[in-house]
């Protein structure tokens, strides 16, 4: 199926299973591209087991396979990866996410795909890289959050126990690199660069994302900075009578406000604050004397004083509040559709928004091998030929 997205009349082939790459793959499908997810026919992605099901299907896969399709081919036979073959040479993009040399050994390398299709854009997604000790290891979000020093720049400082972000940064923030680079690929060889091989790695996504805020101490080469100081171990989020909030102010401008709505004018006087260098200085005294005013009151009275002030302010939302708050109903960032086997949803909508191609969600995330029987008949297989395929234990669906 051709999506209406900017990505419409791109076809995808999708080996990935998991997060990262399954992730990648629907925001393609989101923006319109026809992902072609491929399945082993004994029980496919292994998110399809994941608890938390209805219908039969579990919403770790849900979320992350929209708009594609699936077929079920069995790659360890020579018959399943021919059909592969034959699907990819009407591809323009392969994805892959096996543990570095396992696509190779399935003879499913960049030079097997270029042999049937030597424009497509082959992409790689690997959690290590493919060189170095580390290349071969397994990967997950947690092991790849230690390596990368994500967990002591959490921990705020590295003589401190080393913290994990709790949620898997590290596979998100690979599908959204990995997405962008296989898009920038196809608009390279719309320029007439070919096709070429994008690799991703979730440590080096990682370290990417980390360097622009959290990697300073380390950029100027030979005069590098320890880290066993933390600026302060106090975050942004402060308690109030009855709940919580956060408060974050960097300019002067919004430091006389925040006086101003806790009704602090001394603090203007108090030499320890008075520039941003000041401020940031003596970071815990100004943090500690916030949230004893912030104590006193509830959330709603704090953020209206704040918010007439002007100062950059927000509730602290649970995960059951956020998606029925007016901004995000009011801006549609979270939509409901109706599953043929899971019933009612709830999604967040694609993040990015095209005035003149518009993403629109067309197709939940679909059984094992729904559309096995469709998508080889397209390729020109009969009847017969795909019956004897099940057959053979080749495909399925």
């Amino acid at each position: 199926m051709v999506g209406d997205g900017p990505l419409g009349g791109y076809r995808i082939i999708d080996v990935t299973a998991m997060i990262s790459g399954p992730l990648a793959t629907q925001i393609l499908a989101d923006q319109g591209a026809d992902v072609i997810k491929i399945e082993n026919p004994a029980g496919g992605d292994h998110t399809r087991a994941s608890p938390n099901r209805r219908g039969g299907l579990a919403a770790a896969f849900l979320n992350n396979n929209r708009n594609k399709r699936s077929v079920a081919i069995d790659l360890k036979h020579e018959r399943g990866r021919a059909v592969l073959m034959r699907l990819a040479a009407t591809a323009d993009v392969f994805v892959q996410n096996f543990r570095t040399g396992v696509a190779q050994r399935l003879g499913l390398g960049e030079a097997d795909l270029r042999r049937v299709a030597p424009q497509i854009v082959y992409a790689s997604i690997s959690g290590f890289g493919d060189k170095g000790p580390m290349a071969t290891k397994p990967a997950y979000d947690p092991l790849v959050q230690a390596f990368s020093g994500l967990a002591t720049v959490q921990a705020g400082s590295d003589e401190q126990r080393p913290r994990l972000v709790r949620t898997i940064l590290a596979d998100k923030l690979t599908a959204v690199t990995a997405a962008q680079a296989i898009t920038a690929a196809l608009a390279a060889r719309e320029r007439g660069a070919g096709g070429q091989h994008v690799r991703v790695s979730m440590l080096d996504s990682l370290m990417a994302f980390l360097w622009s805020s959290d990697m300073a101490s380390q950029t100027f080469v030979g005069h590098e900075l320890p880290q066993a100081e933390a600026a302060s171990f106090i975050d942004l989020i402060y308690e109030t009578r009855d709940g919580h909030l956060s408060v974050a102010v960097q300019t002067d401008r919004e430091w006389q406000a925040l006086t101003r709505a806790l009704d602090r004018p001394q603090w203007l006087a108090d030499e320890r604050f008075r520039t941003p260098a000041l401020r940031q200085g003596n970071i815990d005294a100004r943090l500690a004397l916030t949230q004893e005013v912030l104590r006193t009151k509830s959330s709603a009275e704090w953020l209206a004083r704040l918010e007439a002030e002007g100062v950059p302010c927000a509730p602290v939302l649970s995960r059951a509040q956020v998606i029925r708050h007016p901004q995000i109903v009011e801006n549609e960032s979270v939509f409901e559709s109706d599953h043929p086997r899971a019933g009612r949803l709830r999604e967040a909508r694609p993040a990015a928004r095209f005035s003149v191609t518009p993403c629109v969600a067309v197709r939940g995330a679909p059984q094992l091998g729904e559309h096995t029987a469709s998508v080889l008949a397209e390729l020109g297989l009969s009847g017969a030929e795909i019956a004897e395929l099940r057959a053979a234990g080749t495909i399925g669906g």
